[in-house]
């Protein structure tokens, strides 16, 4: 396998400050391209420092305007351009193929841009598409505590499609403890704690501590970045059996219910789910090489063939089956 040139584009400024799940994994990306001896030109906003890759600044103007020519600013020897975020086929007409990463559901009806690679086999399906590659992150950024609290953690925006809602009921109904994490305070019982939004470290922290997270989402989410940090830590996941968490969660790692009251009687026994186990299936499927290795199959048949593969769902989830 010959090493490539590939020009990423971000239209955010890298890396980021805040939470910034998107922006965290297109450095993973980075990172992990460049671990694997590709070179990797990062077009992004002023500002921007990844040290794995060459930067080529562009106003955050030019990057918001979908229909801007980038032509210019990529570099001549650029084997493919990888967009994460929606631009037009024709800004690189007689250059380089071009991919894009969807990281959002598109609304029905909207035309899906050509070359598009989606965040997991669920993600693909619902936009009449075959092609996708898990997300992933550096293990590196994470640490796994064997030991664990007795606190379970909900981390996230707190809206009504992540389900927070399930996770409070849930502490209410047993009495046992729970933190959340997110923005925008609702009322909560004397178990459940609040401690708004977290940094990394912070955020690395109580992710390593918790007995659990809980992520019952109430909506198809694409992916669920939060779900593998979780699993890095070694903490065991408690979700319902939306989008793509069955692809990412297997009874080795978690437990994946339909209702509150099946996670309530599955959460009884979440603490026997051994955090070694959580960490290597993170490991092995969900790191940045993993992400790395799979979109350089995507850039390769593209190159090839001017087409894009299936995505290949990772063994042992429902997808694999």
């Amino acid at each position: 396998m010959a090493p490539m040139h590939v020009a990423i584009v971000s239209h955010h400024r890298l890396p980021v400050t805040g939470y910034g799940g998107t922006e965290r994994v297109v450095v993973a990306l980075v990172r992990g391209l460049a671990q694997l001896g590709h070179r990797v030109t990062l077009l992004a906003p002023p500002g921007t420092r990844v040290p794995e890759a060459t930067i080529v600044e562009i106003a955050a103007k030019l990057l918001r305007d979908r229909r801007a020519d980038l032509t210019r600013a990529i570099p001549t020897d650029v084997d493919v351009v990888h967009a994460h975020f929606p631009i037009v086929e024709s800004s690189g007409r007689g250059g380089p193929p071009l991919v894009q990463t969807s990281h959002v559901n598109w609304k029905p009806g909207r035309p899906v841009p050509p070359h598009t690679i989606f965040l997991s086999r669920d993600h693909a399906h619902r936009h009449g598409s075959e092609t996708f590659v898990y997300n992933g992150l550096d293990p590196a950024d994470f640490f796994m505590r064997r030991r664990k609290e007795s606190w379970d953690l909900f981390l996230g925006q707190l809206h009504s499609a992540k389900g927070y809602q399930w996770a409070i009921e849930a502490a209410r109904r047993t009495g046992h403890h729970l933190i959340v994490a997110g923005g925008w305070r609702p009322t909560f019982s004397h178990v459940v704690k609040y401690v708004g939004e977290v940094d990394n470290g912070q955020k690395r922290a109580l992710l390593s501590r918790a007995r659990c997270l809980w992520n019952p989402v109430l909506w198809d989410e694409p992916f669920g970045l939060v779900s593998i940090e979780a699993l890095f830590s070694g903490t065991p996941v408690l979700g319902t059996k939306r989008g793509a968490l069955p692809e990412l969660i297997t009874a080795e790692v978690g437990v994946l219910r339909d209702t509150l009251e099946e996670l309530l009687v599955a959460s009884v026994g979440i603490h026997r789910i051994d955090p070694e186990a959580c960490r290597a299936r993170a490991e092995r499927h969900f790191s940045h090489l993993a992400m790395a290795t799979g979109y350089v199959r995507m850039y390769e048949q593209l190159r090839q063939t001017g087409t894009l593969p299936p995505g290949i769902p990772v063994p042992g989830s429902a997808a694999a089956s």
